[in-house]
């Protein structure tokens, strides 16, 4: 069955303003029939299988490319976060639509009040993937409980392997707390675990080498991701990208690489490349210059429960007003459809009409 959804049949709010809200709706009525059955497709035959599930606006870090260093942020209140049991709901809608990955961010999702019972809850709806990304700061105390919850494994973030530089992109927290909270990760089975690094020109990029003998070495898979526009302090400008074909060159020419890709239909963000002598794996998440938006998989849904169907969005629509309004769980469902139906062919970032999104990264989820 399918049918074309009207803008009076939505039953959803989108508190960020009517104007959005009447741009998303406008698309799904334009477009041809959006499906009622089977797994979440948007109009472009994209099959939505990832879900990004942010448990918290809140960080204990202050990195440069996301969140000003002293500025009073404004948080959500308690109150306005989806509770765990309405996290759950979402998460067993999801799963009966054919999400089969889900990956808890922040803010910093350690940090929020319950995380390992959310971390449970989810991991006993039998999704093949959850997995995490953290700063680090909590996870050796945290890392054996979130196992037994069911979590699969970690991405850790971690910008410099030099003590002063991580400090002043960080400008919160200590290296060799987060390269302990890595060896934690590992002894409890959160593995493989991933690496990330956001690269920014005069900051770290002189590191990039050093990054890769940290691969060969522990045999963890680091992650070079290009510095995207989604920062509170709005400093992002295409000059502070430092390409992803610009870190292949310059690890290439000390360990030669080759592409370890086994489908280019893979709708992972990662391109992914081995070491040539078979000692490690290193990965490239090229958003700005090598968007990798026709074959994207993931929708996302903030602390405050909107559903996103894009990162660099504005598009809401918010499933936890529906909940909390007495929705039906098939309500919740419409929801998810019509904003993966809603989803535009690309993400626009070099767009000459690209505005950078109202909410920073803290604020939407990584």
């Amino acid at each position: 069955m399918s049918a074309v959804v009207s803008e009076t049949s939505v039953p959803v709010t989108l508190r960020s303003g009517v104007g959005r809200q009447k741009t998303i709706l406008e698309r799904i009525v334009d477009l041809p029939e959006m499906p009622l059955e089977g797994p979440l497709v948007d109009p472009y035959g994209r099959v939505h299988t990832d879900l990004r599930l942010s448990v918290t606006d809140r960080c204990n870090f202050r990195c440069t490319y996301c969140m000003p260093e002293d500025e009073e942020m404004d948080f959500l209140p308690t109150r306005d976060l989806l509770s765990v049991e309405e996290i759950a709901r979402v998460g067993a809608v999801a799963r009966r639509l054919g999400v089969t990955s889900v990956r808890l961010t922040g803010g910093e999702p350690l940090i929020r009040k319950g995380i390992v019972e959310i971390v449970a809850a989810l991991g006993a709806l039998g999704f093949e993937d959850l997995a995490l990304t953290t700063n680090g700061t909590g996870l050796a105390r945290l890392a054996a409980g979130l196992a037994e919850g069911g979590l699969s494994r970690v991405n850790v973030s971690c910008d410099s392997l030099r003590p002063g530089t991580f400090s002043a992109i960080r400008r919160r927290g200590k290296l060799a707390t987060v390269l302990g909270a890595m060896d934690a990760a590992e002894a409890a089975g959160l593995s493989p675990l991933k690496v990330n690094v956001v690269l920014v020109p005069g900051e770290n990029d002189d590191e990039i080498v050093e990054f890769a003998r940290f691969a060969r070495e522990t045999g963890r898979i680091v992650r070079f991701i290009e510095f995207m526009p989604l920062d509170a302090d709005r400093r992002w400008r295409p000059d502070l990208v430092v390409p992803g074909s610009e870190v292949l060159r310059r690890i290439g020419e000390v360990f030669p690489l080759e592409s370890s890709e086994v489908d280019e239909d893979d709708p992972a963000p990662a391109s992914r490349y081995r070491f040539a002598d078979g000692v490690g794996e290193i990965g490239l998440i090229s958003s700005v210059t090598e968007a990798f938006c026709g074959t994207c998989n993931r929708l996302r849904l903030t602390p405050d429960g909107a559903v996103r169907n894009c990162l660099f969005s504005d598009e809401e629509l918010s499933v936890r007003d529906v909940m909390r309004d007495g929705g039906a769980d098939s309500e919740v469902e419409l929801v998810l459809r019509q904003s993966v139906w809603g989803k535009l062919p690309g993400h626009g970032i070099n767009d000459p009409g690209f505005l950078q999104p109202r909410r920073s990264m803290s604020m939407i989820g990584g």
